[in-house]
């Protein structure tokens, strides 16, 4: 008989509840969970793929090791001898920086993800590591940084009470968003409408998010930090700023307009092919919205000014007032991240505190630029990475210059990859380790719910039980720790974990602002409840968070408020979100004592996550400064030095000459990435690699729609299909992010079979965003001639 279960789907970043049919250990039908308290029945196509995905019959079922040159089937304990054998002999030969990370997009996706690539670091000691946010979202972080001397305080928009939404190179009908977790976004935005609020959106593109807009602006891309410039120096001109509260705790407010002076919308209207006045108006229209927020994503952070654009969106949410603000954007309270403290100065946030060894690239929040990679393994020397570490990776396909990228994997002494594929870079490694299916995973969005739009808190057990002697994914990863770590046979996975435990107990029984301080770490882990070593993990980051039981030892007067939650709702109405004028009452005037307490009953432990399947509620965002805030000042840094130093290159700017034809991506409802070109159901359709064209465009280059065309920019040329449409602005191509799966020794039937062009390879690496190490992915020129 068939039966149902939980799982929060974890193929994109909305994260919604599934209710899953499974007959035998097959998942046959997926459905939106109605009772889901963050999701509501919400499912996309890919959600509603996720049996397809679960079962693709190229997903690697056992470890593959090279021998002989081969990779070939192996068995668990081969595979980490393999390892053991090797890392920890390179380490000792060539020294901790001879090994090299690199995270993927998957990662942030999964319990095992969150978990124990901190460890694996701490275990090999390089600095050598590259993720997908330098080819994505880490302006975002290294601005928020400086602005809150936290890079992981990013606002977020109050999608479901803001009376004016502007969003800029974001299109979360096809994305379902981005560093903005909100289950049925598309609906989020229908009710902004129907509430007479006002949506605003900004892109080259006409995308399904900008046909739903009440006004959409199709600059020149990469303009975007000239546009967010132009806006802030007219509220500043024109004495339309209004901080309000947010004046006593920022400094530099003053600085800002001289800054900005150059930025008038008359100077930036050529760079920005927008007319003044419509820049001027939008100004108007933001500062005149009772509530508003500005949003920016991907197309505003892969450019050249990305750390800029994404510092001028909160500069934006400062001037209008809208920074911490019910309506406007606010800082999320996950369930699991650091439990609130009293305002105060921090340690602040800097950059470049070491640099790469071949190009001298700054770090940035402890990463290196992904596209520095190539080049730290090809150029001999001390430091050269002989040995890399891909988890959920595969970098030949979403960085720039994959050719080049695919040569220097193929001369690395040895490579692992975590993986459930053999794809374009995995097919480099010497061992393999495929983690199960995700219906065989248990979930907790540790990464997600930091960026969430209401605080809530879900957690699913595994829909369907392991095969008797397969390890789960989070096993998968602590054996890895134990093999680099020179410990593999002396100590078991479980050790991983209570070792994780023990650190995290010591850190705060001997903390004097933690209510434990002064508790015996022995006792305290006793306490632990959990099936598992990553369960306990999970109860313990519970309980120490702004919502956690402490263990029952937080002193209710300084660290909890001892009333009963309202908050702690499983299952709340779906209108229950207070107005924005009642929940800033809720909030009250002591900041400082709001953040500190949540103003919520500690009560949160996975036993009670478990006793509520759904999910637990825990409330809309309420504001959090000046406790969010690790700044040196303990402010809010609006004109930090590095910003500064950068502006002159933006002014610069202005005198730039266009141009004549630059290429953007684009995202697909039905894709993420390079993940899901495998799974039949999710591709073809719309879901096409094809080359947007506009008509006039096509008309002058001599391209027909249904043609094949030749692009060409710094990195290469690609022969790509075309399509005609007035979908993108004259002027602008472009083509999607994630495809090219052509290379020989991958195991992708599907997607080999419609594989699709790399518009990463079109890149040789050296457009960069100079402050965050992020690759210039949009807004590059290209050439197109017509083929045959």
């Amino acid at each position: 008989m068939p039966r149902t279960a939980l799982r929060i789907c974890p193929l994109c970043e909305a994260t919604c509840g599934l209710t899953l049919t499974i007959e035998g250990t097959a998942v046959t039908g997926a459905r939106g969970d109605r009772e889901d308290v963050f999701s509501r029945g919400f499912i996309c196509p890919k959600g509603a793929a996720f049996g397809a995905v679960d079962a693709d019959p190229d997903r690697l079922r056992t470890p593959l090791v090279r021998r002989d040159g081969r990779l070939q089937e192996a068995t668990w304990e081969e595979a980490y001898e393999a390892i053991a054998a090797a890392v920890p002999a390179l380490v000792g030969e060539y020294g901790a920086q001879s090994v090299g990370v690199v995270l993927g997009n998957p990662n942030v996706h999964t319990m095992a993800g969150a978990l124990y690539p901190p460890l694996l670091l701490k275990a090999l000691g390089t600095r050598n590591l590259f993720t997908a946010s330098t080819l994505d979202q880490m302006p975002k972080h290294v601005s928020s940084g400086l602005l809150f001397g936290d890079p992981f305080a990013i606002p977020v928009p109050d999608l479901d009470r803001t009376d004016f939404l502007l969003l800029l190179g974001a299109n979360p009908l096809e994305s379902n968003g981005s560093l903005c977790t909100a289950p049925d976004f598309p609906g989020r935005l229908k009710a902004l409408r129907a509430r007479g609020g006002t949506l605003v959106v900004v892109d080259p593109r006409r995308t399904r998010t900008a046909r739903l807009a009440d006004r959409h602006l199709a600059p020149r891309p990469g303009s975007d930090a000239l546009l967010l410039a132009a806006l802030a120096h007219t509220l500043l001109a024109e004495g339309l700023a209004a901080p309000g509260v947010l004046e006593e705790q920022s400094e530099g407010l003053g600085e800002l307009a001289a800054a900005l002076g150059s930025f008038t919308p008359e100077a930036v209207a050529p760079a920005c092919d927008l007319p003044a006045d419509e820049i001027r108006a939008l100004a108007r229209e933001l500062a005149a919205a009772p509530t508003a927020a500005v949003y920016g994503r991907i197309g505003s952070c892969t450019v050249e000014f990305g750390t800029l654009a994404s510092w001028l969106v909160d500069v934006l949410n400062v001037l209008t007032g809208n920074l911490d603000r019910p309506g406007g954007v606010l800082f999320p309270l996950s369930a699991t991240g650091p439990r609130p403290r009293p305002a105060g100065p921090g340690k602040g946030f800097a950059l470049g505190r070491w640099h790469s060894r071949v190009s001298g690239h700054p770090e940035a929040k402890s990463e290196l630029p992904t596209t520095a990679l190539a080049e730290e393994i090809e150029t001999p020397g001390e430091g050269r990475i002989r040995a890399l570490i891909a988890i959920a990776a595969n970098p030949v396909l979403s960085a720039p210059d994959g050719r080049r990228l695919d040569a220097a994997l193929a001369g690395l002494d040895f490579m692992v990859s975590i993986d459930p594929y053999l794809n374009e870079t995995s097919r480099h490694a010497h061992v393999v380790l495929p983690p199960p299916p995700p219906s065989r995973s248990a979930h907790f969005d540790f990464a997600f719910n930091a960026f969430a739009v209401r605080n809530q808190a879900r957690y699913t057990r595994p829909a369907v039980p392991l095969e008797a002697g397969l390890p789960d994914e989070c096993e998968i990863h602590a054996r890895l720790v134990l093999a680099v770590s020179g410990m593999h046979g002396t100590a078991g996975p479980a050790a991983v974990d209570e070792l994780a435990v023990q650190a995290t107990l010591a850190k705060e029984t001997t903390d004097p602002h933690s209510p434990l301080h002064g508790r015996d770490p022995a006792h305290l882990a006793g306490l632990l409840t959990g099936e598992s070593g990553p369960e306990r993990r999970l109860d313990l980051m519970l309980r120490l968070g702004p919502y956690g039981d402490q263990f029952g030892l937080a002193d209710a007067g300084t660290h909890a408020n001892p009333a009963p939650n309202p908050a702690l709702n499983p299952d709340p109405a779906p209108d229950a979100a207070p107005d924005a004028g009642t929940d800033a009452a809720a909030a009250g005037a002591d900041d400082a004592h709001v953040d500190a307490s949540a103003g919520f009953a500690a009560e949160l432990s996975l036993e009670r996550l478990l006793a509520h399947p759904h999910g637990i509620d825990l409330g809309p965002l309420r504001p959090r400064l000046p406790g969010v805030l690790r700044t040196r000042s303990g402010r809010i840094e609006l004109l930090p030095d590095p910003i500064a130093a950068e502006l002159p290159r933006l002014r610069a700017a202005l005198a730039d000459r266009p141009a004549a034809l630059v290429l953007v991506g684009r995202r697909h409802l039905r894709s993420n990435n390079s993940w899901l070109h495998n799974v039949p159901a999710l591709v073809g359709g719309s879901n096409r690699c094809t080359l947007q064209v506009h008509p006039e465009d096509a008309g002058r280059l001599g391209l027909a729609d249904g043609g094949r065309a030749r692009v060409t920019a710094d990195g290469g040329s690609l022969d790509v299909p075309v399509e005609v449409t007035d979908a993108v602005r004259a002027g602008v191509v472009s083509l999607p992010h994630g495809w090219g799966h052509d290379r020989a020794g991958s195991r992708l039937s599907v997607a080999s079979a419609q594989p699709g062009a790399n518009v990463n390879q079109l890149l040789d690496g050296t457009r960069l965003d100079p402050l965050s190490g992020t690759a210039v992915l949009n807004g590059f020129p290209v050439e197109l001639a017509p083929l045959p």
